[in-house]
This record gives C-alpha cells, sequence and structure tokens, in this order.
C-alpha cells in the first residue's frame, strides 16, 4: 500500500502525519479515513475546491486529471502547477507527499 506523506497543517495535522491506503483510493477518502477531516464541501462530487491539496511528490504517479477539476482548479486558493482536488486524485501504488493550503475559497467551515 502506498504511504501518503501529509506536510504539518495548523487545523488538520498540526504534527503533519503519515497514513496508508490502497491503490485506487482518492487522496481526500485515505484522509478521512485516517481521521484526518479534510474540507470536502461537495462530498467528494468534483463541485467545489475545498478539498484542494498541493502534491509535493509523487504528483505524475498520480490518476490523470480530468477537465472538470482543471477548471474548478483556477478557483483554488493558492493554486501551484501541482495542486490537485484531492477527491479527484487517485493514488496508484507509489508514495506522495503533500501539503493542505492554509486557506480555502470557502468563508464557513462544512461539518460532516
Amino acid at each position: 500500500m502506498p504511504t501518503i506523506r501529509i506536510l504539518p497543517h495548523p487545523e488538520y495535522c498540526p504534527e503533519g502525519a503519515e497514513i496508508s491506503a490502497p491503490a485506487g483510493t482518492s487522496l481526500c477518502e485515505a484522509m478521512l479515513d485516517n481521521h484526518i477531516e479534510i474540507e470536502h464541501a461537495c462530498e467528494l462530487s468534483c463541485a467545489c475546491t475545498t478539498c484542494h491539496v498541493v502534491v509535493r511528490q509523487g504528483f505524475k504517479s498520480l490518476g490523470e486529471m480530468d477537465e472538470s477539476e482543471e477548471d474548478l482548479l483556477d478557483r483554488a486558493w493558492g493554486l501551484e502547477p501541482s495542486s490537485r482536488l484531492s477527491c479527484q486524485a487517485i493514488l496508484s501504488n507509489e508514495d506522495v507527499t503533500i501539503e493542505i493550503p492554509k486557506y480555502s475559497i470557502n468563508h464557513a467551515k462544512e461539518t460532516h
């Protein structure tokens, strides 16, 4: 199983984290399954940008980005060339390192 290394984020995982998930799992699902409560206002349906992450290592190993994800990412706060929506970034068998941006465009936190 690939390992996801999550860099420290003051709210979601202040100490950072390393979690594992099976190939074929989205980054968002893996984080939620491991009690890292990243925002996901659209319930993983690729309709918002609240689960935006920056992939620091392993970007090319993730499933390909489709046009709807590319369009949504244009609205994400802190967009970088290695940005992905974590609900759409599907793990392969390679490890990845991600950073959760400090802010999202959401003005109010969703509770799930």
